[in-house]
C-alpha cells in the first residue's frame, strides 16, 4: 500500500476529505519522528510500540575488496508489534 492509498483509506474510514486525512497522516509522521529523535518511546496498547534501537560500533568487511572496515555506532527507529498484531 502506498502513502496515497493509505491516506485514501483513512479518509474513507473517517468520512473526511482526502486533504484532511493527508494532514492527519503527515501530523502523525511528524510527531512520531520528533519524539523518536528525542529518544522517547510511543506505545499504543494492543497495536504496538515505536522506539529507538541502538547498534554498537562493529567490524565489517568490504564486499568488493574483503578489507576489514569499522562500522560506526548508529540509531534506528523500530516497531514492536502489540498483542492485536501478533500472529496475523
Amino acid at each position: 500500500m502506498t502513502k496515497a492509498e493509505f491516506v485514501a483509506a483513512v479518509a474513507a474510514e473517517l468520512d473526511v476529505p482526502k486533504t484532511v486525512a493527508a494532514e492527519t497522516v503527515e501530523a502523525f509522521i511528524t510527531v512520531t519522528t520528533k519524539l523518536l529523535k528525542a529518544g522517547d518511546k510511543i506505545t499504543f496498547p494492543g497495536f504496538g510500540t515505536f522506539g529507538v534501537s541502538e547498534r554498537a560500533a562493529r567490524k565489517g568487511r568490504n564486499p568488493q575488496t574483503g578489507a576489514e572496515i569499522q562500522i560506526g555506532a548508529s540509531k534506528s527507529g523500530k516497531f514492536t508489534a502489540g498483542k492485536d498484531l501478533k500472529g496475523l
